[in-house]
């Protein structure tokens, strides 16, 4: 039997994703990690949501398989949300 018999061509296109940007400004918020502090409860804390999560992983370069954050390290909370949100969908209707 050949193995190659049910290749399937598929017509699906792959594109580079291009992430938004976070840009300093003046509202976000900077915090001290503690022990114990985890991207995903950061992100509730301070967006009410913590599905969030990447955004502040993203902002600080973190959450490379691991949802913990180094204690005592800087970490920058990049807010208001509502701004980084909208600026993603309106980006996604551009393609």
């Amino acid at each position: 039997m050949n193995r190659y018999m049910f290749n399937i061509i598929s017509s699906n296109k792959y594109t580079t994703s291009r992430y938004y940007k976070y840009p300093r400004q003046n509202t976000d918020k900077y915090i001290i990690a503690r022990p114990g502090d985890r991207l995903d409860l950061l992100a509730r804390e301070f967006y009410q949501e913590q599905k969030y999560w990447w955004i502040i992983a993203d902002a600080n370069n973190l959450g490379k398989g691991t949802l913990t954050v180094p204690e005592g390290r800087q970490i920058r909370i990049p807010f208001p949300i509502s701004n980084i949100i909208e600026n993603m969908e309106i980006s996604q209707t551009d393609k």
